[in-house]
């Protein structure tokens, strides 16, 4: 490198890489932006579909011509126009042809344009295309000086910037493209509502966005299908963002003796049949979807058909809330109505839209009306001349056969008439057949409706309600000739799937054992016995463990668990683990987010709670002797963390609680030995919140141990810590009002200890005694005879040194089997201590 060709590199100004980036990168982008990934406003169209229609015009490529090979249309799109890969420019010409992509097809494909279970075109050699009839409202006036033509990439020929399109294809056929740090995706629209809305903002501009939805109710997807709830499409159109749910279109067709069938028809937009077929077949295979017998495509040239045999007995609506959950029957869309505004990218609204392409219109109007006022006038001139002529018709023949050459006789006819060198020509031009009567006089007819037609122009030029009309007139034919009905269905946004509408309802058996384990499994498992058999094991236990409860619910009931710190759970029976027969199950306190020292009271079985009436209540009571009654229908609102059940004081607890008619009665027995038998009437219904009012007047260091709800004239056994107690007639125990001391139900003596609990009894009942050791013992109630309210008791339980009772509670009666063939299953009653007394 020579001396000065160094200096002059050295004199170069420098520039910081991050700025040039910058500056690159911000151009690349807009290239991008502008050029390439998003739609005009205008016309709806990318640069590519933009060059690929204008190209097939210039080709003569038209909807009355023959095919042409797509090969010959992809050569003459990249060649010209757009400088890309042909795949590029291919895929945009099948794209348009697709009947399921454009609700609207801008090209008429003949061959194997793709399918949609995703098969791919074949290749552009072998497939022929040409426009379709509603590309000529698109490029119609083209030729008319309605838009800017520019240079095409090698300044060789022009293009247009914009087409003139008569259509709002930007909302007809939508657009989707994804930009550097932008995207855009407008759905597919009906081309007759679309139309309306225009109609009517050109008639009432002060039209707002709700009145124009009033007209475009929402997108219309060319696969048909279902848009649930206008929530989103409202807030698309109003902000140009939103969101909306598609669904599949089903119906249930019966199979005879062998069930039902769904029918899948309509899948929503951009969904890959395919796919989804696939997809269904997979959740069969893996046991997810379980009501499925068979799934068969039997779609064809006709329309989408897919059938899912269902097995018998199966509820349809259950299994399609289960494919719309689990599969892309159902889908969203998201909405951004982002498009080109004026080389600016711009995220409108509905209205925006529609007046953007209003506007474009207008000038398409008014620069053809220019234009054809020039083509006019200029015809006019011509006219005139030959006018002038025939007019003069001898004296023109006589200069011109004396003019000794064509110049002289144009500049002979030019002095003499005052013409002007294009009128001059004109005559000179004209053949002699012109000269008849009938031409000349069809000269003066052209030539008077001409200046008609030029009057006409400039009257559309100067009048703005004159192009309203023009435009209205267009978009009336355009709606006559293309429009069509409405493909997609718009309807109610349905509740949200919740778990229960995708399960079967069937009868369960929940048990719960003494130590808090939970399980449930079907009615079937539990088969009926014959008299004399052993008995289903229903769970396995501990050795100091039984089942207290056994309840038989459908998998769609509730459960209520209750908490000693006034909280209550709720947990549907499907939510339950199911576990084996023989199985213990799972600990509640597992299922449920309980707190420190925390611990279930009660557990209440409620059929339909959505849906539950105030004939059933849910008493509570505390061990300082609160009663509380509830309406079950203040627990429809579940909370997965629970709610409060009850206000309780720091220092009470709830006992238990359960569930009431109306008609029942309450009897409380506390640790002294004191009970109190009363009327449920007594106790008012309050709130959930409420605290409760006084069940029982309690002395001092007293407090409820046993509370039983009494639904039939049973008998009651008492229990204390001893091993003694006693069976005595509910009539020992007089009806009395809430809130007063009581009687005794058994004295608390050296002999006997304080009271530990009661449960109301009969002759078919058994009862479980627990010690603070872990001894349990199992007693039959008709071996213990019933006695009166005034005796000590009889002994129960045969106790050790320092052994205790802690506790009582209730066999599950079902537990023992009913009637049919014996089996080799164990009982699931555990260990039993010798004998009572």
């Amino acid at each position: 490198m020579t001396e000065a060709s160094e200096l002059q590199e050295l004199e170069k100004p420098t520039i910081a890489i991050e700025k040039e980036l910058q500056k690159s990168y911000l151009d690349y982008a807009m290239s991008v932006i502008i050029g390439r990934a998003l739609p005009d406003v205008r016309d709806g169209l990318k640069p590519v579909h933009r060059r690929a229609l204008f190209a097939m015009r210039e080709l003569g490529n038209t909807y009355n011509r023959p095919y042409i090979k797509s090969a010959r249309i992809v050569g003459d799109v990249i060649g010209k126009y757009h400088p890309h890969g042909d795949t590029a420019a291919y895929d945009t010409i099948v794209r348009m042809a697709q009947h399921f992509s454009l609700r609207y097809p801008l090209v008429d494909g003949q061959g194997n344009f793709g399918s949609m279970d995703g098969d791919s075109p074949a290749a552009m050699r072998y497939t022929e295309a040409r426009m379709t009839k509603l590309d000529q409202e698109i490029v119609a006036d083209l030729d008319k000086d309605t838009v800017d033509f520019v240079p095409n990439y090698d300044n060789s020929l022009q293009e247009p910037s914009v087409l003139p399109s008569r259509i709002p294809n930007i909302l007809v056929n939508g657009s989707e493209g994804i930009a550097v740090g932008m995207a855009t995706k407008i759905p597919p629209h009906n081309l007759s509502e679309v139309l309306d809305a225009l109609i009517a903002l050109i008639q009432d501009p002060s039209l707002s966005i709700h009145q124009l939805m009033e007209m475009i109710t929402g997108p219309d997807f060319p696969t048909g299908g279902f848009i649930c709830g206008r929530a989103g499409i409202r807030e698309a159109y109003e902000t140009g963002r939103g969101v909306v749910t598609m669904r599949a279109r089903t119906h249930i067709e019966p199979r005879g003796k062998n069930g039902e069938s769904i029918i899948i028809t309509e899948i929503p937009y951009q969904q890959n049949k395919a796919s989804l077929v696939e997809k269904i077949a997979l959740l069969m295979k893996d046991k997810r979807i379980t009501s499925v017998a068979e799934i068969r495509d039997e779609s064809d040239r006709q329309g989408v058909r897919v059938v899912l045999d269902l097995k018998k007995d199966e509820i349809p609506d259950i299994v399609i809330n289960q494919l719309y959950k689990m599969t892309p029957l159902q889908k969203s869309f998201g909405i951004i109505l982002l498009c080109i505004v004026n080389n600016k990218p711009e995220i409108l609204n509905l209205k925006e839209v529609l007046e953007h392409f209003l506007v474009h219109r207008r000038t398409v109007i008014y620069r053809r009306t220019a234009f054809e006022l020039r083509k006019a006038e200029e015809r006019a001139h011509i006219l005139e001349g030959l006018k002038i002529a025939i007019t003069n018709l001898d004296e023109v023949v006589a200069l011109i056969k004396g003019s000794s050459n064509p110049a002289e006789a144009k500049a002979e006819l030019i002095r003499r008439f005052e013409l002007s060198e294009i009128q001059a020509q004109t005559i000179l031009d004209m053949r002699l057949q012109r000269l008849t009567g009938l031409e000349r006089d069809k000269i003066i007819r052209d030539y008077n409706e001409v200046l008609e037609k030029i009057a006409w122009l400039k009257k559309v030029l100067s009048d703005d309600n004159l192009v309203s009309e023009l435009i209205l007139d267009e978009f009336r034919q355009i709606k006559e000739d293309y429009g069509d009905e409405r493909r997609t269905e718009i309807i109610d946004a349905p509740d949200d799937i919740l778990p229960e509408d995708m399960i079967i309802p069937e009868e369960m058996v929940v048990t719960v054992s003494h130590t808090g384990y939970i399980k449930r499994n079907p009615l079937d498992l539990y088969r009926a016995q014959r008299r004399g058999g052993k008995g289903v094991r229903g769970m396995t236990t501990l050795e100091d463990d039984f089942v207290t409860n056994l309840y038989t619910a459908s998998n769609l009931d509730t459960f209520l668990f209750f908490t000693n710190k006034g909280r209550v759970f709720w947990r549907k029976v499907y939510e339950l683990p199911l576990a084996g027969r023989a199985a213990r199950g799972k600990a509640v306190v597992n299922l449920l987010e309980l707190g420190d020292e925390e611990k279930v009271a009660a557990i209440l079985p409620v059929s339909d709670l959505a849906n539950v009436d105030n004939s059933q209540s849910v008493l509570t009571v505390t061990k300082l002797g609160r009663v509380k009654k509830t309406s079950v229908s203040e627990y429809k609102r579940p909370l997965r963390k629970g709610k409060f059940g009850l206000t309780i004081k720091d220092e009470d607890e709830i006992l238990t609680a359960a569930l009431t008619s109306g008609d029942d009665e309450i009897f409380l027995v506390t640790r002294n030995g004191l009970s109190i038998h009363f009327h449920e009437s007594n106790v008012r219904i309050m709130g959930r919140l409420a605290a409760g009012v006084k069940g029982i007047s309690l002395g001092d260091g007293d407090e409820v141990v046993g509370v039983a709800v009494l639904k039939s004239d049973d008998s009651i056994l008492t229990v204390t810590e001893n091993g003694y107690g006693k069976r005595t007639a509910v009539s020992e125990y007089k009806l009395q009002n809430r809130g007063g001391k009581g009687v005794f139900a058994i004295k608390t003596s050296e002999r006997n200890g304080s009271v530990v609990g009661v449960l109301p009894v009969d002759d078919e009942d058994q009862v479980m005694l627990i010690a603070n050791t872990g001894k349990v013992i199992r007693m039959a109630m008709d071996t213990v005879r019933i006695i009166g309210r005034n005796t000590q008791g009889v002994r129960l339980i045969n106790l050790d040194q320092d052994e205790s009772v802690v506790g009582l509670s209730m066999l599950a009666r079902e537990e023992d089997g009913g009637e049919d063939e014996g089996t080799d299953e164990e009982e699931s009653v555990i260990d039993e201590s010798p004998e009572s007394e």
